[in-house]
């Protein structure tokens, strides 16, 4: 269901803001590492924590 709806958003930003998703995938690719590793690690983190308090 998670997965679903993750496709369903990115799937309308695209559709939506085409330019602007093109222009985010070249800043994101300019980034070191660590940065995004830390980014994804913070996006897990807060995505457990909103499963946590809903299901909760």
């Amino acid at each position: 269901m998670a997965c679903g709806l993750v496709l369903v958003i990115e799937g309308l930003a695209y559709a939506a803001f085409p330019e602007h998703m093109r222009r985010m995938m070249r800043q994101a690719l300019e980034l070191p590492a660590g940065t995004l590793r830390m980014g994804g690690l913070l996006a897990a983190i807060v995505g457990v924590a909103l499963v946590w308090l809903i299901r909760g």
